[in-house]
């Protein structure tokens, strides 16, 4: 960062986080203000001896990161030649947080320097704020110290655990595990789900006017034969209308956004992950266009109330108006005052990025539908006899809009799927009005399986128990992740064959049918290690792994934010009998690597077992003691699991490398290597297609033919070659025409035709590059793919330091 200089004339200094931020609220104040940015926290606790002195009272040990030295002597520089220092960090506890070390490092007096909040980045917001200017408030910083304190504690005792106890470079976090837990008591759920079969069935009615109406019977039947038995009773009846019950209904909108509904709704209707949504709502406040986006609250400003009923009443008339105030519920809720909204609601539209853009409009839509009218509906159910059986009928359910309300604009998505009829315009129908069918058919069903949490998914169960706060759910999530703990994955599906029955004339006619299930998009997969982990801290340390622990520690926090409870107290009191439990779990003497024995190699007569490795999860052929001769091991394939694989699995894991057989008088090889499945031959590599190949199934023939995609991939990539120098080449990368001399290779601009490329055109043009390149650690004399590299990294360095 540019060292900024002091300004000539008296001035304020106001200090906020980002610099997107300071530019916003730049606009709003006038030449005697100056703002920047301490981009986040310019202090952090140390690296060493846990950053926090145990024998002191839990002091934390507090520097300034040698990337942050030059924003902070700047900002120095600026407090001592300013008026006034104003610290505008965010109004949450860790907004709070900074300001009180900005307060410090600057040498202010932290009971007298203002300190201004605001919920939205707003002219009127910002001058208000200016005009009732507080102090910091000491006990959001000791809420904030404390999470920062016991996480620290709790992460540096916990890893060396594991490290000793499961494998190297573990590490564990009090949220983190206990999400973790979450994930894998829903895969073992999973695991050890076995689907039940049975039969719906649906009717096709004719009525006297032709017209038809589809219902389902009341209750599934438990086989074929039970399906087949009821069609046949059903073969030429006439059946009749049992009853019609026809009821008002009303349907109410959603209150306004909290950060976990945000997420949870961005996940559903725009495909958005947790982290993604929060960078982009993070964009969206600092331009002053929505309220503070980390939020418990769903109480909307009486201002914000009074622009929606205006909005509302001149855009869709007063009909569809009406005031609405939403009381917050949630389980501590934390000192943020408003939902999340637009900071103006007569703006439906923004100048953005399509993705920010349909953001926005989430936003915005959700937070007008709550100040809408409700829906009004007309509920009709029709029942219908199903022979002697008074036990059974079919039920057709209807549902018509007759004030459409708040879904004029908006209505709420859900997580659940069904295979219910759903929910139709029925058509006019009598008590005791006789039908006939058009169709008449059963078809076999199975009992879903427990759903896999995918982001927003997981927010809400952390929610609901009480885990986590607005600004943790989106860090936890991505920690979890790249720990190794957590895969967030999309995985195909699988065909299954199903039973269907139906009436053809006077008989029951059974047929087979195909049908694909079990795909999934993007949910959340605990890894082998994530589970190892999870069971050696269940059984070592289930009190940290309770979900009520972990919620009654965020209630704790609360009450610290409050001035309840003292914060280095509540670390004392948890903290002494942790720790002893640290040091007896130090002193057992076995490891926990997840090994689990499946049975014996019938070819070796070897051990078979399965177990936790050096590079992850593998299964291994006998041990170091078999007479000198040394064990075989193979990696679990992608979707095998320690828990589930059987002794055939894993056998046919050591079926790699396969010799397919010979092509041009060469040997076909299929194996799996350091960059995944492979074909060799000839001395050369092919990459098995992603998703369509199976190194354990290929056969010679598919391999062939990877092997002719590839080389006609090779003719089109080379553009020229040069009798001069066999290694200078012209080539066509993924990101246009480029250079290669066989060891670095070299862009070719957009202005220069590659095809038309002389030798020694190429020649200048690498010189002139490996010139840039000596100069410059980030010149133009590097790969295509590296300068994407470098292009992609710059671009996510920015947005760090933005946040």
């Amino acid at each position: 960062m540019a060292k900024t200089t002091k300004k000539d004339k008296p001035y304020d200094l106001v200090i906020v986080e980002s610099p997107a931020k300071a530019k916003t609220i730049g606009q709003f104040l006038g030449d005697g203000f100056l703002v920047r940015s301490s981009y986040g926290h310019i202090r952090d606790l140390k690296k060493n001896n846990f950053g926090v002195d145990i024998e002191n009272n839990y002091e934390p040990e507090y520097i300034i990161p040698i990337e942050k030295s030059a924003i902070v002597d700047d900002l120095r520089t600026l407090a001592k030649a300013a008026q006034t220092v104003w610290l505008a960090s965010d109004e949450d506890r860790e907004g709070e947080a900074i300001s009180w070390h900005l307060a410090v490092v600057l040498g202010l007096d932290a009971v007298t320097t203002k300190r201004i909040v605001f919920h939205e980045i707003t002219r009127s917001a910002i001058l208000n704020a200016i005009q009732t200017p507080r102090t910091i408030n000491k006990n959001l910083v000791d809420a904030q110290q404390a999470r920062r304190v016991l996480d620290r504690l709790v992460g540096f005792e916990l890893s060396p655990v594991l490290w000793r106890k499961v494998r190297p470079q573990l590490s564990a976090g009090r949220v983190q595990s206990v999400a973790v837990r979450i994930l894998v008591e829903r895969e073992r759920e999973i695991f050890a789900f076995k689907p039940q079969s049975s039969f719906q069935v649906i009717g096709v009615f004719k009525l006297s006017n032709g017209a038809q109406l589809r219902a389902e019977l009341s209750k599934r039947l438990a086989n074929a034969d039970e399906a087949k038995a009821f069609l046949q009773s059903c073969i030429g009846r006439e059946f009749e209308i049992k009853s019609v019950e026809t009821k008002p209904a009303i349907r109410t909108p959603a209150p306004p956004f909290t950060t976990s509904t945000l997420q949870q709704e961005s996940s559903r209707k725009l495909g958005y992950s947790v982290s993604q949504t929060m960078s982009i709502a993070q964009r969206l406040y600092e331009l002053g266009l929505i309220t503070y986006m980390r939020t418990d609250s769903v109480n909307l400003a009486d201002a914000a109330l009074k622009a929606a009923a205006e909005e509302i009443t001149t855009t869709m008339g007063p009909e569809y108006q009406k005031t609405r105030k939403y009381k917050t519920k949630s389980k501590g809720a934390q000192e943020a005052h408003e939902a999340i909204r637009p900071t103006y609601l007569n703006r439906k539209k923004v100048d953005l990025a399509p993705f920010e853009q349909r953001l926005y409009d989430l936003i915005w839509k959700r937070t007008i539908a709550s100040q809408m009218s409700d829906a009004k509906l007309e509920r009709t159910t029709i029942q219908i006899s199903a022979g002697d059986d008074q036990e059974l009928h079919f039920t057709a359910t209807g549902e018509v809009v007759l004030f459409d309300g708040f879904m004029k604009v908006y209505s709420e998505s859900s997580d659940e799927e069904t295979n219910e009829v759903s929910t139709t315009v029925l058509p006019h129908v009598s008590v005791g009005e006789k039908l006939g069918y058009f169709d008449i058919a059963s078809r076999e069903r199975w009992t879903p399986r427990p759903a896999r949490y995918n982001e927003a998914m997981l927010v809400r169960k952390l929610e609901e128990l009480g885990i986590g706060r607005p600004s943790t759910y989106a860090p936890t999530i991505s920690t979890i992740q790249q720990r190794g703990y957590v895969t967030k994955e999309s995985r195909e599906g699988e065909n299954r064959e199903y039973d269907i029955l139906c009436i053809k004339g006077n008989e029951v006619i059974k047929d087979m049918r195909t049908e694909y299930h079990g795909a999934e998009k993007n949910k959340l997969y605990p890894t082998d290690i994530g589970m190892v982990v999870n069971d050696f801290l269940m059984d070592h340390f289930d009190n940290v792994m309770s979900y009520d622990f972990t919620a009654n520690v965020e209630e704790e926090f609360d009450d610290i934010a409050e001035g309840k409870r003292e914060w280095q107290t509540v670390i004392d009191k948890f903290y002494k009998p942790f720790h002893v439990q640290v040091q007896k779990t130090m002193e057992i003497s076995h490891k926990n690597n997840g090994e689990r024995v499946l049975g014996i190699d019938p070819a070796s007569g070897k051990q078979v077992m399965v177990r936790i490795g050096r590079f992850g999860p593998m299964a291994q052929i006998g041990d170091a003691n078999d007479d000198g001769v040394k064990p075989r091991f193979s990696a679990l394939r992608h979707g095998q699991h320690i828990e589930t694989i059987t002794l055939e699995e894993a056998l046919s894991l050591f079926d790699l490398p396969r010799n397919l057989g010979q092509y041009e008088n060469s040997d076909v090889i299929v194996g799996i290597g350091k960059f995944g499945p492979y074909i060799r031959h000839d001395n050369k590599f092919v990459s098995l297609k992603k998703g369509f190949d199976d190194p354990y199934t290929i056969d010679l023939e598919t391999a062939i033919e990877r092997i002719e995609e590839k080389r006609e991939e090779d003719r089109n990539k080379i553009i020229k070659v040069f009798s001069e120098n066999e290694n200078v080449k012209v080539l066509n990368g993924r990101w246009g025409p480029y250079i290669t001399n066989g060891k670095k290779n070299f862009r070719v601009p957009k202005t220069v035709n590659a095809a038309k490329l002389t030798y020694s055109e190429c020649l200048e043009m690498i010189k002139a590059q490996s010139g840039k390149d000596a100069k410059s650690k980030r010149g133009s004399s590097v790969s295509v793919k590296s300068a994407k590299s470098e292009t992609t990294k710059s671009s996510a360095e920015k947005k760090t330091k933005a946040k």
